[in-house]
C-alpha cells in the first residue's frame, strides 16, 4: 500500500511564516521609513553645497561691508607711506591735518574704487581658498599641513590680485590726492589712460601679486592654523565667534609683519606721477628705498597697517564665516 506524503517544502515555508514574530514585517517597514526620513531631513539632502560662484559672492559681500568702515585707516596708512611729512606727523597728526585741510569726507577718498577692488580682489582670494586647499591635496586633517595652507592662500591671493590691480591703482591715486575736491574714479581713470595707456592700470602688478601671495598665504594659513590650536586647547567649536575672533586677530598681526615691505613697494610704484617713472619695477623700488632711505623704511607705517589689518581681517573673516553658515557650509 502506497501512502501519499505531501511535499515537505511548502510545510516548512508555512511553519516559518507562522513562527515569524507578528510585528517583524511592520518593524522592517518602519525602519526603512525612518531611514528615508532622516536622509530627507539631512542638510546635505535639504540643500546642495554652495557653488564656487556663491562662495566668491559671500567673500565679496563680506569684503565690501568691511572696507566701508576701515577705509579711513587705509587713507592714513597710504599718506604716511608716500610722504615723509605725513610719516613725521604719525597717525594722529595725519588724521588732524587731512580732516583740517580737506574735510572729514577726505578720509573716504577713493572708497568707490576700494569697493570695486574688494568685489574683485578679495572675493577671489577668500572665495578660492577652500578650492585651492583641495587642489593642493588638503583632503584630510592628516595631510593638511601649514605649508599647504600657505600655498593655497598664496595661489588664491595671486589670482585675486591680477583681477583687482586696476582698481588698486585707482584707489591709491585717489587716496593720495590732496585738496578739498574729491577726485572721481572716472576722471582718475581717464587721466591715467591718457598718459600711460592700459598698462597704467597694471602698474606695480609684480609687487602687488607678490604682496597678495604673502598677505593671503599668511592670513589664511595663520587663521586656519590658529583656529585648530584654539579648538584644541579651549574646547571651543570652530564656528564659535570667540574662536573666529582670536584667530583673525592673530592672523592680522602676522600679516602685518610679513606684508609691510611689499605694501610699501607696491604703494610707491602705484603712486608714481602719471607722466613720470621713478622706479622701473618692484626690485628696483626695493633697492632704491633701502639705499636712499634705509631698510627700516620698508616697515614705515607699521602701526597704521596693523590698525587696518586687525579690524579688517577680524570683521571680514567673521562675516565670511557667518555667511558660510547661513549657506549651509561648515566653518573653515
Amino acid at each position: 500500500m502506497v501512502m501519499n506524503v505531501p511535499p515537505i517544502t511548502p510545510i516548512i515555508s508555512t511553519l516559518s511564516q507562522t513562527t515569524q514574530p507578528p510585528n517583524s514585517r511592520t518593524m522592517s517597514i518602519n525602519t526603512q521609513s525612518s531611514q528615508s526620513s532622516l536622509l530627507a531631513c539631512s542638510p546635505a539632502a535639504a540643500a546642495a553645497a554652495p557653488s564656487l560662484l556663491q562662495q566668491v559672492g559671500m567673500a565679496g559681500s563680506a569684503a565690501v561691508i568691511t572696507v566701508s568702515f576701515v577705509h579711513p585707516v587705509d587713507v592714513v596708512k597710504t599718506r604716511i607711506q608716500v610722504s615723509p611729512e605725513y610719516a613725521a606727523l604719525g597717525m594722529g597728526g595725519t588724521v588732524k591735518k587731512v580732516v583740517g585741510s580737506e574735510g572729514v569726507l577726505a578720509m573716504w577718498k577713493g572708497v568707490n574704487a576700494a569697493w570695486l577692488r574688494e568685489a574683485s580682489y578679495t572675493s577671489l582670494r577668500l572665495g578660492l581658498y577652500e578650492p585651492c586647499k583641495i587642489a593642493f591635496g588638503c583632503t584630510t586633517p592628516e595631510n593638511t599641513t601649514f605649508v599647504k595652507k600657505f600655498l593655497a592662500g598664496s595661489a588664491a591671493g595671486a589670482l585675486g590680485s591680477i583681477a583687482g590691480n586696476p582698481f588698486d591703482v585707482l584707489k591709491t591715486k585717489m587716496m593720495t590726492a590732496e585738496g578739498k575736491t574729491t577726485p572721481s574714479i572716472v576722471g582718475t581713470a581717464k587721466d591715467l589712460f591718457a598718459h600711460q595707456g592700459i598698462g597704467g592700470f597694471y602698474r606695480g602688478i609684480d609687487s602687488n601679486v607678490m604682496r597678495a601671495m604673502v598677505l593671503n598665504g599668511t592670513k589664511m594659513a595663520c587663521y586656519d592654523q590658529t583656529k585648530g590650536y584654539v579648538v584644541q586647547y579651549t574646547g571651543l567649536a570652530k564656528s564659535s565667534l570667540i574662536t573666529q575672533f582670536i584667530s583673525a586677530v592673530a592672523a592680522g598681526f602676522f600679516m602685518t609683519c610679513t606684508v609691510s615691505p611689499f605694501d610699501m613697494v607696491r604703494t610707491r610704484l602705484m603712486n608714481q606721477p602719471a607722466d613720470a617713472k621713478i622706479y622701473n619695477n618692484a626690485v628696483d623700488c626695493f633697492v632704491k628705498i633701502c639705499k636712499n632711505e634705509g631698510p627700516l623704511t620698508l616697515w614705515r607705517g607699521f602701526m597704521p597697517i596693523w590698525s587696518r589689518f586687525a579690524p579688517t581681517t577680524t570683521i571680514q573673516l567673521v562675516i565670511f564665516e557667518q555667511l558660510r553658515g547661513l549657506m549651509g557650509m561648515k566653518s573653515m
